[in-house]
């Protein structure tokens, strides 16, 4: 729901963080508060729970369900199949998890759960903390991967072959600055993503209820147009999130074929 403050619409009040109950859970003087967003990442998980069983059944003949899970779990594998390579069949259940979570998160987010009263939907994907702390467990788990593979020869990832010799600490400087940026334009590019779309949601529909509020000819020369292109953003939102969701399955999958298949 948009907080009005004023006779306006505050398109920001969505993203705000706070006590999904109404109260503080205060701990050694930390707030230890069971939160807006931590309630709609139970939400996710719980949803992807539920899809995740009714598809595992193992039916003789799979069903619709069955089958929507095996091309979800195909889909993946084959991705890194692509990237990885064999080696990358071990890293299918972590890759598989991280997409459906994020592709779970940004739909749930984008469904009109405001209309039920009392109900406050949340967009976990559109906070830092949380697509920075997925992008870090991610870049983590290369450099384990890296280092436990191949040791210090890790560090030849950042001179590439035939690098004249001269050049060699600029280059690994470059590289190593790039390397470590990953993980941040890896979140950065989710957060901005889903923030972006859910603030144009939101004004556009302060558009539509000021436009009905003034009445008259304002709701067709402003609720009606908002209306139209709110339907077609949403639309578009709900492919943004499905993008999202992948682009950062497949970047992973590309950082952890550099540390698989170091050259």
């Amino acid at each position: 729901m948009a907080a009005e403050q004023g006779g306006k619409i505050d398109p920001m009040h969505q993203f705000l963080i706070e006590p999904a109950f109404g109260s503080h859970w205060i701990v050694g003087g930390y707030d230890l508060s069971f939160t807006n967003s931590a309630l709609w990442m139970v939400v996710t998980l719980v949803a992807l729970w539920a899809f995740m069983i009714g598809g595992m059944k193992r039916e003789l003949v799979p069903g619709r369900w069955q089958m929507a899970v095996e091309g979800f779990t195909g889909f993946i594998a084959g991705m890194l199949e692509q990237n990885v390579g064999p080696g990358g069949k071990r890293f299918v259940p972590y890759v598989f998890s991280l997409f459906m979570f994020i592709l779970f998160a940004n739909i749930i987010g984008l469904l009109p759960f405001g209309i039920v009263p009392g109900v406050h939907p949340f967009t976990v994907t559109s906070h830092m903390t949380v697509t920075g702390v997925l992008a870090l467990i991610s870049f983590a788990i290369v450099l384990i991967v890296g280092f436990g593979k191949h040791g210090f020869h890790f560090f030849s990832l950042f001179v590439p072959s035939g690098t004249p010799a001269l050049m060699i600490p600029l280059i690994f400087v470059v590289e190593l600055m790039s390397f470590l940026v990953r993980p941040f334009s890896l979140g950065l590019r989710l957060f901005v993503a889903m923030t972006a779309g859910h603030i144009l949601l939101k004004v556009l529909a302060a558009f539509v209820i000021n436009g009905l509020n003034l009445g008259g000819m304002y709701i067709g020369l402003v609720t009606a147009p908002s209306m139209l292109l709110m339907i077609g953003i949403t639309l578009l939102e709900l492919l943004v999130a499905a993008i999202q969701a992948y682009v950062f399955a497949l970047l992973t999958s590309v950082y952890l074929n550099d540390a698989v298949n170091l050259h």
